[in-house]
């Protein structure tokens, strides 16, 4: 197929997101005055001799980190230094809460503030809070109690990772300390908890993903056993959702690390790949929405049902009048905490991973690809179009940066992936959107089911751009297209 110089899109690992949710910006009767009040009376707590106080401190401002407008106040402050040696704390409880409010200062901070973090030496304490955490991941617990502090132990690692991932994205300083200190073997040995600590694989993930990009001095780091943990995920029956983000970001970091792999596991290696993506781009994401909402649903009425069986054998057993079980309930401070929406997660994790897979597929399709200049040289130069007549001439593969080896081609085709590109270009399921319109806690989703069909288009194009017209079904396949792409620009869908 002869193509212009139409340019392939490509697409960085996913930004790192904040602990929870960020809250809104606050009110104009909140002065600047008021938040460097408040920051330096937090970070003087965080001198305290009480581990209480310092939990206290570490905890508030992980909070107010996530809004935007606070965090100067912080860093004029030098709350970096502050809150650094906290994270080797005799305390584990403040450390997990120091390393809480880290992640989410350089989440919300963005990477001016992860390159204030890497020039204020947070990497010392950091890759020792690390080696600490690995020496206790794998430390056979004695008692319930051990069993308690275990899950601290991977609760820090899942924070630290998140740091690591955070500011070796931004920062090539960062990155350069992650190789020198080998973290890459914690981290892996993060991910390998994955039977038993899903949360923290996912953060082990999305941290490789991130290092082993464009990383040549991290492969020497990557042994036969790293290998072996990574191909263990993605062999793994997914039963969740979450588990098929964890097989989609560990997909991504074998792909990186392909050059790495031995050249007669290549093939088996990439179909391995494509397979995981397929599979989860084959999963219908308004119809499990649907079906993630009738399952809350039901858990929802059965809770109900349930907390009005206890209620009235509780009254029936102690004689109590309603007014003082309501009493009673609104002592109980248990009712305030937020419940964990499991379904929301799934549908979420879901969407995430579809978007992955795509950002993924988009890179594949635009491999080493050239930069400006490249182009302006080969465009100009007769000698290329010398060695392209040539090519043809003798029967032999086109091997320009437009081109696809021929076991990622066939990959591609074997699993479908063209169709399934496609089908995820259509406009998100009408009565997803409405659920989601109607109940606030999943409004979010719409957000990413329009994000899935951007990266979705995307790809496409690149796909385009790099597979022949009679691979994806000729002629007439091309006409459906068309009138595919008509109905996009044109039906008009009010998605927002």
């Amino acid at each position: 197929m002869i193509m212009g110089k139409s340019r392939a899109r490509r697409f960085k690992p996913v930004a790192f997101t904040p602990t929870a949710a960020v809250k809104p910006a606050a009110g104009p009767g909140d002065s600047e005055s008021t938040e460097s009040l408040h920051a330096e009376e937090l970070l003087h707590k965080l001198q305290s001799p009480s581990a209480e106080v310092r939990e206290f401190a570490c905890a508030s401002i992980s909070k107010l980190v996530q809004q935007k407008q606070v965090i100067p106040a912080f860093l004029q402050r030098d709350a970096i230094r502050c809150l650094g040696p906290l994270l080797l704390d005799k305390s584990m409880s403040v450390r997990e809460t120091a390393a809480g409010a880290l992640r989410n200062l350089s989440t919300c901070g963005g990477f001016e503030v992860c390159d204030d973090m890497v020039t204020r030496d947070i990497m010392t304490p950091l890759v020792a809070l690390l080696r600490e955490c690995s020496v206790r991941l794998d430390s056979e617990p004695e008692s319930n109690s051990k069993d308690a502090t275990k899950n601290q132990v991977e609760d820090i690692a899942n924070q630290t990772v998140n740091i690591l991932w955070n500011v070796c994205e931004s920062n090539s300083k960062a990155l350069n300390i992650f190789n020198k200190e080998n973290c890459v073997e914690i981290v892996i040995q993060c991910l390998r908890k994955f039977p038993s600590d899903l949360e923290l694989a996912v953060s082990a993930a999305y941290c490789l993903q991130t290092v082993t990009e464009d990383n040549p001095e991290l492969m020497a780091s990557i042994d036969a056993s790293a290998l072996q943990t990574l191909e263990t995920v993605l062999m793994t029956s997914a039963t969740t959702m979450e588990m098929r983000l964890l097989q989609t970001l560990v997909a991504g970091t074998v792909w990186n690390l392909k050059d790495r792999i031995p050249p007669f596991s290549q093939a088996d290696t990439i179909n391995a790949v494509l397979r995981i993506l397929s599979e989860v781009l084959s999963q219908d994401a308004g119809q499990f929405i649907i079906k993630m909402k009738e399952t809350e649903s039901s858990r929802l009425r059965t809770a109900a049902i349930e907390s009005e069986e206890d209620e009235a054998a509780l009254n029936e057993e102690d004689g109590m009048v309603e007014g003082n079980v309501k009493e009673q309930n609104g002592d109980n401070f248990s009712d305030l905490n937020p419940v964990s929406n499991e379904e929301l997660r799934q549908a979420s994790f879901l969407l995430v991973a579809q978007k992955s897979a795509l950002e993924m597929i988009v890179n594949m399709c635009c491999s080493d690809e050239p930069s400006d200049d490249d182009w302006e040289e080969l465009s100009s130069s007769d000698e290329s179009e010398s060695c392209l007549e040539k090519s043809l001439a003798d029967g032999g593969q086109l091997m320009s940066p437009l081109c696809l080896s021929s076991e990622v081609h066939s990959a591609l085709l074997n699993h479908f992936i063209p169709k399934k590109v496609l089908e995820k270009t259509r406009f998100p399921d009408a009565a997803a959107l409405q659920i989601c319109r109607h109940y606030s806690a999943w409004k979010a989703l719409i957000t990413k089911m329009s994000t899935v069909q951007h990266r979705a288009l995307t790809c496409l194009h690149n796909i385009l751009s790099m597979v022949d017209i009679e691979s994806l079904g000729g002629a007439s396949a091309l006409q459906e297209l068309a009138q595919h792409l008509s109905e996009l620009i044109f039906i008009q869908t009010g998605i927002l």
